[in-house]
C-alpha cells in the first residue's frame, strides 16, 4: 500500500515532513511497516500550493528514498499546504503519469489502496468521467480515475459530497459486475484553502490515517522538544502512518470519515457514500 501526508499550516518547507522525522515518509518509502508487505518504491510525488495560481506538482519513477532532486526541492521551497506521496504499484505500471498526487485545476488528489479487479470495470469507470475532463487523465491508475469520476461528480463545489458520489458510483458497478468489496481508500484532497482527508473501505479492514492534535497542546506536553518550535498553532499533518514516536500527537481517524481542516475549527463527519 502507498503513503501520504498532508500538511495545512504557517509556510514550512516540506523536508520538515518529507524528510526530518524519524518515521519521515521517505523513510516510510523505504521499509515495509506492520501493514505492509513490500517498500513504496514505485515513484513519488509532492504538490504544493504558494504564489502561482494553483498547485505545483513534482512527481517521479524513481524510489523516494533514492532522488537528489526530492530533496533539493523539500529545503528550497516553503509552503502553507502541501501533499507528498510515496507509491506502491497494485497492478499499474512504473511510471511518472502513475505518481500522485494528480492535479487538475486548483485541486490535487493522493490516495491510499485500490479499487478491486479495477482492470474489470476499468472501461465502465471511465465511460462515466465527464467528456471535458477525458483528457486529464494521464496515466492508467484507478485512483486517477477515482479522482476525475469524483471531479464529474460534483467535487469543485461539494468536495466531500462528491467523493462520496464517487465511492457510492464505484460500489454499484462492482455490485452489479460481482466485485464484492470493492474499495479500499484514505484519500487527500486539497484546493489550496482547505485539506480534505477521508477513511473508508467497503469491507471490514480500512487503511490507516491519522490525524496530529493541536500543536499548542503537544508543546505544554514536551516543551523541551524543539522538532516543534517552527510549526504555527494552527498547523495540522494528515498522515498515512504516525512520522513521530509520540502517541499524544496522533489522532487515529475513524472508519468511515471524512476531515474538513481550515483555518479556525476542524470538521469532522460521518462519509457516506451515496449512487450520483
Amino acid at each position: 500500500m502507498c503513503r501520504w501526508l498532508g500538511y495545512v499550516g504557517n509556510p514550512i518547507l516540506p523536508k520538515s515532513l518529507v524528510c526530518d522525522p524519524e518515521r519521515s515518509l521517505i523513510e516510510q518509502s523505504r521499509r515495509a511497516g506492520p501493514h505492509m508487505s513490500a517498500a513504496n518504491g514505485d515513484g513519488f510525488g509532492l504538490g504544493w500550493y504558494g504564489p502561482r495560481d494553483g498547485p505545483a506538482v513534482f512527481r517521479s519513477a524513481t524510489p523516494a528514498w533514492g532522488d537528489e532532486n526530492l530533496r533539493e526541492l523539500a529545503v528550497a521551497i516553503e509552503s502553507p499546504l502541501f501533499l507528498a506521496h510515496v507509491r506502491a504499484a497494485t497492478g499499474t505500471p512504473v511510471q511518472q503519469s502513475n505518481c500522485h498526487p494528480f492535479r487538475y485545476g486548483r485541486w490535487l488528489f493522493v490516495h491510499n489502496g485500490y479499487v478491486a479487479e479495477f482492470q474489470r470495470l476499468r472501461r465502465d469507470l471511465l465511460l462515466a468521467v465527464r467528456p471535458d475532463l477525458f483528457a486529464n487523465i494521464k496515466g492508467s491508475t484507478d485512483s486517477e480515475v477515482m479522482f476525475h469520476l469524483a471531479l464529474t461528480f460534483g467535487l469543485e463545489g461539494d468536495p466531500i459530497g462528491g467523493l462520496e458520489r464517487m465511492v457510492g458510483h464505484i460500489e454499484a458497478l462492482a455490485a452489479a459486475e460481482g466485485v464484492q468489496q470493492p474499495l479500499q481508500a484514505t484519500i487527500g484532497l486539497s484546493d489550496g484553502e482547505c485539506l480534505y482527508a477521508v477513511r473508508y473501505a467497503s469491507g471490514p479492514d480500512v487503511n490507516t490515517l491519522y490525524v496530529s492534535e493541536h500543536i499548542e497542546a503537544v508543546r505544554r506536553l514536551h516543551p523541551a522538544d524543539e522538532r516543534f518550535a517552527h510549526f504555527g498553532d494552527e498547523a495540522r499533518v494528515v498522515v498515512s502512518e504516525p512520522l513521530y514516536a509520540l502517541p499524544e500527537l496522533w489522532h487515529e481517524v475513524a472508519p468511515s470519515t471524512a476531515l474538513v481542516i481550515r483555518k479556525g475549527p476542524d470538521e469532522e463527519r460521518r462519509f457516506r457514500p451515496a449512487a450520483p
